[in-house]
Protein backbone atom coordinates (compact mmCIF):
# COMPACT_ATOMS: atom_id res chain seq x y z
CA UNK A 1 0.00 0.00 0.00
CA UNK A 2 1.64 3.21 -1.65
CA UNK A 3 1.56 6.27 0.48
CA UNK A 4 1.63 9.96 -1.74
CA UNK A 5 5.22 10.43 -1.74
CA UNK A 6 6.07 13.51 -4.41
CA UNK A 7 9.10 14.20 -2.68
CA UNK A 8 10.86 10.79 -3.00
CA UNK A 9 9.55 10.56 -6.61
CA UNK A 10 10.95 14.12 -7.66
CA UNK A 11 14.42 13.31 -6.25
CA UNK A 12 14.44 9.96 -8.16
CA UNK A 13 13.33 11.28 -11.46
CA UNK A 14 15.13 13.90 -11.29
CA UNK A 15 18.06 12.39 -10.97
CA UNK A 16 17.43 9.11 -13.05
CA UNK A 17 16.66 12.69 -16.19
CA UNK A 18 20.78 13.96 -14.84
CA UNK A 19 19.45 17.40 -13.73
CA UNK A 20 19.85 19.80 -11.18
CA UNK A 21 17.12 21.14 -8.57
CA UNK A 22 17.88 24.55 -10.80
CA UNK A 23 17.10 23.14 -14.24
CA UNK A 24 14.21 21.13 -12.79
CA UNK A 25 13.20 24.93 -11.66
CA UNK A 26 13.65 26.69 -14.84
CA UNK A 27 11.44 24.51 -16.32
CA UNK A 28 8.69 24.62 -14.22
CA UNK A 29 9.18 28.66 -13.64
CA UNK A 30 9.99 28.57 -9.63
CA UNK A 31 12.64 29.55 -7.27
CA UNK A 32 15.53 26.59 -6.89
CA UNK A 33 14.48 26.61 -3.33
CA UNK A 34 10.68 25.74 -4.13
CA UNK A 35 12.37 22.44 -5.81
CA UNK A 36 14.38 21.78 -2.84
CA UNK A 37 11.23 22.31 -0.12
CA UNK A 38 9.66 19.64 -2.53
CA UNK A 39 12.32 16.99 -2.66
CA UNK A 40 12.64 17.59 1.12
CA UNK A 41 9.14 17.09 1.96
CA UNK A 42 8.82 20.27 3.83
CA UNK A 43 5.98 21.76 1.24
CA UNK A 44 4.19 20.39 -1.86
CA UNK A 45 3.91 21.71 -5.39
CA UNK A 46 1.10 24.12 -6.03
CA UNK A 47 -1.73 21.54 -7.86
CA UNK A 48 -1.50 23.50 -11.30
CA UNK A 49 2.38 22.47 -11.50
CA UNK A 50 1.97 18.71 -10.83
CA UNK A 51 0.55 18.03 -14.80
CA UNK A 52 3.50 19.91 -16.12
CA UNK A 53 6.19 18.07 -13.46
CA UNK A 54 4.54 14.90 -14.77
CA UNK A 55 4.67 15.42 -18.59
CA UNK A 56 8.33 16.54 -17.93
CA UNK A 57 9.15 13.11 -16.47
CA UNK A 58 6.24 11.72 -18.58
CA UNK A 59 4.82 9.56 -16.34
CA UNK A 60 1.62 9.86 -14.87
CA UNK A 61 -0.03 12.71 -12.32
CA UNK A 62 -0.20 9.21 -10.07
CA UNK A 63 3.10 7.82 -10.47
CA UNK A 64 4.19 11.37 -9.55
CA UNK A 65 2.29 10.99 -5.91
CA UNK A 66 3.28 7.40 -5.68
CA UNK A 67 -0.05 7.12 -5.44
CA UNK A 68 -1.83 3.78 -6.20
CA UNK A 69 -5.77 3.70 -5.92
CA UNK A 70 -5.74 0.30 -6.87
CA UNK A 71 -4.49 -2.53 -4.71
CA UNK A 72 -3.34 -6.03 -6.15
CA UNK A 73 -4.45 -9.29 -5.70
CA UNK A 74 -1.59 -10.51 -3.67
CA UNK A 75 -1.65 -6.89 -1.58
CA UNK A 76 -5.08 -7.56 -0.59
CA UNK A 77 -4.74 -11.37 0.30
CA UNK A 78 -1.67 -10.32 2.23
CA UNK A 79 -4.06 -7.57 3.94
CA UNK A 80 -6.71 -9.43 4.66
CA UNK A 81 -4.84 -12.16 6.76
CA UNK A 82 -2.88 -9.47 8.37
CA UNK A 83 -6.25 -8.21 9.78
CA UNK A 84 -7.74 -11.16 10.73
CA UNK A 85 -4.88 -11.75 12.60
CA UNK A 86 -4.88 -8.36 14.27
CA UNK A 87 -8.88 -9.24 14.96
CA UNK A 88 -7.73 -12.00 17.40
CA UNK A 89 -5.15 -9.85 18.99
CA UNK A 90 -6.11 -6.45 19.61
CA UNK A 91 -9.11 -4.59 20.83
CA UNK A 92 -12.32 -5.29 18.15
CA UNK A 93 -12.23 -1.43 17.49
CA UNK A 94 -8.77 -0.20 16.99
CA UNK A 95 -8.99 -2.99 14.29
CA UNK A 96 -12.58 -1.79 12.68
CA UNK A 97 -11.12 1.59 12.85
CA UNK A 98 -7.98 0.56 10.88
CA UNK A 99 -10.39 -1.17 8.18
CA UNK A 100 -12.84 1.79 7.93
CA UNK A 101 -9.68 4.28 7.14
CA UNK A 102 -8.14 1.43 4.45
CA UNK A 103 -11.93 0.98 2.49
CA UNK A 104 -11.94 5.37 2.68
CA UNK A 105 -8.44 5.22 1.20
CA UNK A 106 -9.02 2.52 -1.29
CA UNK A 107 -12.97 3.27 -2.01
CA UNK A 108 -12.67 2.37 -5.86
CA UNK A 109 -10.87 -0.82 -5.29
CA UNK A 110 -13.99 -2.92 -5.69
CA UNK A 111 -11.81 -6.27 -4.78
CA UNK A 112 -10.64 -4.86 -1.94
CA UNK A 113 -14.31 -3.91 -0.81
CA UNK A 114 -15.48 -6.98 -1.38
CA UNK A 115 -12.29 -9.21 0.80
CA UNK A 116 -13.16 -5.87 3.68
CA UNK A 117 -17.36 -6.85 3.55
CA UNK A 118 -15.97 -10.92 4.21
CA UNK A 119 -13.21 -9.83 7.19
CA UNK A 120 -16.64 -7.75 9.02
CA UNK A 121 -18.82 -10.60 8.42
CA UNK A 122 -16.35 -13.39 9.73
CA UNK A 123 -15.27 -11.21 12.83
CA UNK A 124 -17.93 -9.18 13.43
CA UNK A 125 -18.85 -11.79 16.67
CA UNK A 126 -15.75 -10.43 17.95
CA UNK A 127 -17.46 -6.85 18.89
CA UNK A 128 -19.64 -6.12 21.44
CA UNK A 129 -23.05 -7.46 21.46
CA UNK A 130 -24.86 -3.83 20.87
CA UNK A 131 -22.40 -3.15 17.70
CA UNK A 132 -22.81 -6.21 16.05
CA UNK A 133 -25.73 -5.42 13.98
CA UNK A 134 -24.18 -2.18 12.84
CA UNK A 135 -21.10 -4.14 11.38
CA UNK A 136 -23.26 -6.51 9.73
CA UNK A 137 -24.78 -3.92 8.35
CA UNK A 138 -21.61 -1.66 7.35
CA UNK A 139 -20.54 -5.28 5.40
CA UNK A 140 -23.66 -4.89 3.29
CA UNK A 141 -23.51 -1.58 2.57
CA UNK A 142 -19.89 -2.21 1.28
CA UNK A 143 -21.66 -4.78 -0.96
CA UNK A 144 -24.12 -2.82 -2.17
CA UNK A 145 -21.33 -0.12 -3.47
CA UNK A 146 -19.52 -3.01 -5.30
CA UNK A 147 -22.70 -3.35 -7.04
CA UNK A 148 -23.74 -0.01 -8.38
CA UNK A 149 -20.16 1.00 -8.98
CA UNK A 150 -18.02 -1.78 -10.27
CA UNK A 151 -18.85 -2.81 -13.91
CA UNK A 152 -17.47 -6.57 -12.69
CA UNK A 153 -20.34 -8.84 -13.26
CA UNK A 154 -18.52 -11.58 -11.17
CA UNK A 155 -17.51 -9.17 -8.25
CA UNK A 156 -21.06 -7.98 -8.31
CA UNK A 157 -22.24 -11.26 -8.15
CA UNK A 158 -20.25 -12.04 -5.14
CA UNK A 159 -21.24 -8.75 -3.54
CA UNK A 160 -24.65 -10.13 -4.08
CA UNK A 161 -24.05 -13.37 -2.23
CA UNK A 162 -21.96 -11.81 0.83
CA UNK A 163 -25.06 -9.19 1.24
CA UNK A 164 -27.60 -12.22 1.85
CA UNK A 165 -25.59 -13.24 4.36
CA UNK A 166 -25.29 -10.49 6.25
CA UNK A 167 -29.16 -10.20 5.82
CA UNK A 168 -29.49 -13.83 7.13
CA UNK A 169 -27.30 -12.99 10.09
CA UNK A 170 -29.54 -9.84 10.87
CA UNK A 171 -32.44 -11.91 10.93
CA UNK A 172 -33.66 -10.45 7.85
CA UNK A 173 -35.08 -13.41 5.60
CA UNK A 174 -37.51 -11.16 3.27
CA UNK A 175 -34.26 -8.96 2.46
CA UNK A 176 -32.49 -11.97 1.53
CA UNK A 177 -35.37 -12.92 -0.56
CA UNK A 178 -35.30 -9.95 -2.69
CA UNK A 179 -31.82 -10.15 -3.19
CA UNK A 180 -31.89 -14.25 -4.64
CA UNK A 181 -35.71 -14.39 -5.73
CA UNK A 182 -38.04 -16.66 -4.11
CA UNK A 183 -37.49 -19.90 -6.77
CA UNK A 184 -33.90 -21.35 -7.79
CA UNK A 185 -32.92 -21.67 -11.43
CA UNK A 186 -31.21 -25.38 -12.29
CA UNK A 187 -27.83 -25.73 -11.48
CA UNK A 188 -25.29 -24.99 -14.94
CA UNK A 189 -22.72 -28.06 -15.55
CA UNK A 190 -20.16 -25.54 -18.04
CA UNK A 191 -17.92 -27.08 -16.26
CA UNK A 192 -18.59 -30.49 -18.05
CA UNK A 193 -18.96 -28.25 -21.59
CA UNK A 194 -15.55 -26.63 -21.06
CA UNK A 195 -13.57 -29.95 -19.78
CA UNK A 196 -14.88 -31.84 -23.04
CA UNK A 197 -13.75 -28.79 -25.05
CA UNK A 198 -10.34 -29.22 -23.53
CA UNK A 199 -10.42 -32.94 -24.28
CA UNK A 200 -11.38 -32.22 -27.67
CA UNK A 201 -8.22 -29.59 -27.73
CA UNK A 202 -6.34 -32.44 -26.72
CA UNK A 203 -5.46 -31.23 -23.28
CA UNK A 204 -6.29 -33.83 -21.36
CA UNK A 205 -4.70 -32.55 -17.86
CA UNK A 206 -6.99 -29.50 -18.22
CA UNK A 207 -10.28 -31.22 -18.88
CA UNK A 208 -9.37 -32.94 -15.65
CA UNK A 209 -8.71 -29.94 -13.67
CA UNK A 210 -11.96 -28.59 -14.47
CA UNK A 211 -14.17 -31.92 -14.06
CA UNK A 212 -12.45 -32.39 -10.65
CA UNK A 213 -13.15 -29.14 -9.62
CA UNK A 214 -16.76 -29.39 -10.76
CA UNK A 215 -16.99 -32.67 -8.73
CA UNK A 216 -15.37 -30.86 -5.65
CA UNK A 217 -17.87 -27.91 -5.54
CA UNK A 218 -21.16 -30.32 -5.91
CA UNK A 219 -19.19 -32.77 -3.40
CA UNK A 220 -19.17 -29.36 -0.90
CA UNK A 221 -22.63 -28.23 -1.98
CA UNK A 222 -24.28 -31.71 -1.23
CA UNK A 223 -22.64 -32.18 2.37
CA UNK A 224 -22.76 -28.36 3.12
CA UNK A 225 -26.56 -28.30 3.00
CA UNK A 226 -26.36 -31.03 5.41
CA UNK A 227 -26.87 -29.32 8.71
CA UNK A 228 -30.00 -27.13 7.32
CA UNK A 229 -31.70 -30.20 5.83
CA UNK A 230 -31.53 -31.92 9.45
CA UNK A 231 -32.46 -28.70 11.50
CA UNK A 232 -35.06 -28.40 9.10
CA UNK A 233 -36.62 -31.91 9.88
CA UNK A 234 -36.06 -31.91 14.02
CA UNK A 235 -39.58 -32.98 14.55
CA UNK A 236 -39.06 -36.20 12.01
CA UNK A 237 -36.43 -38.61 13.91
CA UNK A 238 -36.73 -41.54 11.16
CA UNK A 239 -35.98 -38.42 8.50
CA UNK A 240 -33.24 -36.93 10.78
CA UNK A 241 -31.67 -40.46 10.60
CA UNK A 242 -31.63 -41.07 6.67
CA UNK A 243 -30.92 -37.41 5.84
CA UNK A 244 -27.81 -38.30 8.35
CA UNK A 245 -27.10 -41.86 7.05
CA UNK A 246 -26.86 -40.92 3.31
CA UNK A 247 -24.70 -38.02 4.22
CA UNK A 248 -21.77 -39.61 6.45
CA UNK A 249 -22.16 -42.42 4.33
CA UNK A 250 -21.06 -40.16 1.01
CA UNK A 251 -18.80 -38.03 3.67
CA UNK A 252 -16.53 -41.63 4.00
CA UNK A 253 -16.54 -42.48 0.60
CA UNK A 254 -14.90 -39.32 -0.50
CA UNK A 255 -13.17 -39.17 3.14
CA UNK A 256 -14.06 -35.66 4.03
CA UNK A 257 -13.19 -35.37 7.57
CA UNK A 258 -9.53 -34.73 6.25
CA UNK A 259 -10.58 -33.56 2.74
CA UNK A 260 -12.89 -30.93 4.39
CA UNK A 261 -12.49 -31.08 7.98
CA UNK A 262 -14.84 -27.77 8.74
CA UNK A 263 -18.11 -29.35 6.59
CA UNK A 264 -17.93 -32.66 8.54
CA UNK A 265 -17.55 -30.37 12.14
CA UNK A 266 -20.45 -28.42 10.97
CA UNK A 267 -22.73 -31.65 9.97
CA UNK A 268 -22.19 -33.19 13.26
CA UNK A 269 -22.24 -29.91 15.49
CA UNK A 270 -25.91 -30.01 13.98
CA UNK A 271 -27.02 -33.57 14.08
CA UNK A 272 -25.70 -33.42 17.56
CA UNK A 273 -28.11 -30.20 18.02
CA UNK A 274 -30.66 -32.65 16.54
CA UNK A 275 -30.50 -35.88 18.71
CA UNK A 276 -30.61 -33.46 21.62
CA UNK A 277 -33.84 -31.72 20.46
CA UNK A 278 -35.41 -35.04 20.27
CA UNK A 279 -34.44 -36.41 23.76
CA UNK A 280 -31.57 -38.83 22.29
CA UNK A 281 -28.74 -37.69 24.47
CA UNK A 282 -26.34 -40.41 23.78
CA UNK A 283 -26.45 -39.76 20.41
CA UNK A 284 -26.10 -36.34 20.78
CA UNK A 285 -22.94 -37.02 22.98
CA UNK A 286 -21.89 -39.17 19.94
CA UNK A 287 -22.15 -36.59 17.38
CA UNK A 288 -20.58 -33.91 20.07
CA UNK A 289 -17.72 -36.32 20.37
CA UNK A 290 -16.96 -36.66 16.66
CA UNK A 291 -17.29 -32.38 16.18
CA UNK A 292 -14.52 -32.52 19.37
CA UNK A 293 -12.46 -35.03 18.06
CA UNK A 294 -11.88 -33.44 14.59
CA UNK A 295 -11.75 -29.54 16.44
CA UNK A 296 -9.15 -31.39 17.94
CA UNK A 297 -7.20 -33.58 15.95
CA UNK A 298 -8.26 -33.11 12.53
CA UNK A 299 -8.38 -29.69 11.88
CA UNK A 300 -5.19 -27.53 12.12
CA UNK A 301 -3.10 -26.50 10.42
CA UNK A 302 -6.16 -25.80 8.00
CA UNK A 303 -5.37 -25.65 4.56
CA UNK A 304 -7.91 -26.09 1.43
CA UNK A 305 -5.98 -29.32 -0.26
CA UNK A 306 -7.23 -31.96 -2.64
CA UNK A 307 -6.33 -35.43 -2.01
CA UNK A 308 -5.42 -38.71 -4.05
CA UNK A 309 -9.06 -38.31 -5.86
CA UNK A 310 -8.77 -35.12 -5.66
CA UNK A 311 -4.87 -34.89 -7.19
CA UNK A 312 -5.46 -31.76 -9.67
CA UNK A 313 -7.05 -28.84 -8.22
CA UNK A 314 -4.88 -27.16 -5.89
CA UNK A 315 -3.47 -24.76 -8.12
CA UNK A 316 -6.85 -24.10 -8.19
CA UNK A 317 -7.54 -23.42 -4.83
CA UNK A 318 -4.13 -20.96 -4.99
CA UNK A 319 -6.02 -18.68 -7.24
CA UNK A 320 -8.50 -17.88 -4.54
CA UNK A 321 -8.63 -14.44 -3.91
CA UNK A 322 -7.46 -15.50 0.02
CA UNK A 323 -5.18 -18.42 -1.07
CA UNK A 324 -5.48 -21.51 0.83
CA UNK A 325 -5.37 -20.34 4.56
CA UNK A 326 -9.13 -19.67 6.43
CA UNK A 327 -10.79 -16.55 6.63
CA UNK A 328 -10.37 -16.39 10.16
CA UNK A 329 -7.05 -17.08 12.52
CA UNK A 330 -6.83 -20.11 14.10
CA UNK A 331 -7.42 -18.26 17.53
CA UNK A 332 -10.77 -17.19 16.38
CA UNK A 333 -11.75 -20.73 15.05
CA UNK A 334 -10.66 -22.50 18.04
CA UNK A 335 -12.85 -19.93 20.14
CA UNK A 336 -15.97 -20.54 17.90
CA UNK A 337 -16.09 -24.17 18.04
CA UNK A 338 -16.53 -24.05 21.81
CA UNK A 339 -19.06 -21.21 21.23
CA UNK A 340 -20.88 -23.40 18.85
CA UNK A 341 -21.77 -25.62 21.59
CA UNK A 342 -21.39 -23.34 24.84
CA UNK A 343 -23.66 -20.93 23.45
CA UNK A 344 -26.28 -23.18 21.88
CA UNK A 345 -29.12 -23.70 24.03
CA UNK A 346 -30.52 -26.62 22.84
CA UNK A 347 -27.00 -28.42 24.54
CA UNK A 348 -28.41 -27.35 28.07
CA UNK A 349 -29.94 -30.59 28.86
CA UNK A 350 -26.51 -31.80 28.52
CA UNK A 351 -24.43 -29.80 31.11
CA UNK A 352 -24.77 -32.36 33.87
CA UNK A 353 -23.55 -35.18 31.63
CA UNK A 354 -20.26 -36.15 32.53
CA UNK A 355 -19.43 -36.30 28.79
CA UNK A 356 -20.34 -33.12 28.11
CA UNK A 357 -17.99 -31.32 30.51
CA UNK A 358 -15.35 -33.48 29.17
CA UNK A 359 -16.26 -32.29 25.71
CA UNK A 360 -16.27 -28.61 26.96
CA UNK A 361 -12.83 -29.33 28.96
CA UNK A 362 -11.48 -30.55 25.66
CA UNK A 363 -12.26 -28.01 23.57
CA UNK A 364 -11.37 -24.92 26.28
CA UNK A 365 -7.98 -26.43 26.37
CA UNK A 366 -7.77 -26.48 22.32
CA UNK A 367 -7.92 -23.00 22.72
CA UNK A 368 -4.28 -22.91 24.04
CA UNK A 369 -2.44 -23.92 20.59
CA UNK A 370 -3.63 -20.88 18.14
CA UNK A 371 -2.28 -17.45 17.71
Amino acid sequence: MKEINIAGTLVAKRREKGITQEELAVFIGVSKASVSKWETGQSYPDITFLPQLAAYFNISIDELMNYAPQMTKEEIKKLYHRLSAAFAARPFDDILRECREIIKKYYSCFPLLLQMAVLLTNHHMLAEEKKREAVLIEAAELCQRIKSESSDVLLSKDATSIEAVCYLMLQQPQEVLNLLGESLRPVLTDYVIVAQAYQIMGNAAKAKEVMQIGMYQHLLALIGTTPSYLLLHTNNSELTGEILHRALAVAAIYKLEQLHPNIMAQTYLAAAQVYCLQDNAERSLDMLQKYTDICIAGFFPFSLHGDSFFDAIDSWFAEFDLGTDPPRSEKVIKESMLQGVLSNPSFLALAEQPRFKSIIEKLKNNRGGGE
